[in-house]
């Protein structure tokens, strides 16, 4: 089964590294295939340095999917935790 939701990046400092390392951790805890694309760049969910590369800066609309029997809460957790500002805000 496939998940996708939209999410707003609402840190300040938008994903830099603390942030990308809080998402990574969070997402090795699932089984779930994790992507994340921000307009026409793509990201593996646990690859620090693909998520860099997003530049996705305060503002910037992501959209995750995950791919697998625990894509639903991997996806609602990993929302939440953007949604928190990654405890920045």
């Amino acid at each position: 089964m496939t998940v996708e939701r939209e999410v707003v990046i609402k840190n300040k400092e938008g994903l830099h590294f603390r942030p990308i390392m809080q998402f990574v951790e969070t997402a090795q805890k699932f089984t779930a295939r994790i992507l994340v694309r921000c307009e026409d760049r793509e990201a593996d969910g646990r690859s620090p340095m693909e998520l860099l590369m997003l530049v996705a800066t305060q503002g910037t609309v992501v959209r995750l999917f995950a791919d697998g029997d625990d894509a639903t809460l991997a996806v609602e957790t990993l929302v939440a935790l953007v949604e928190t500002g990654f405890g920045e805000v």
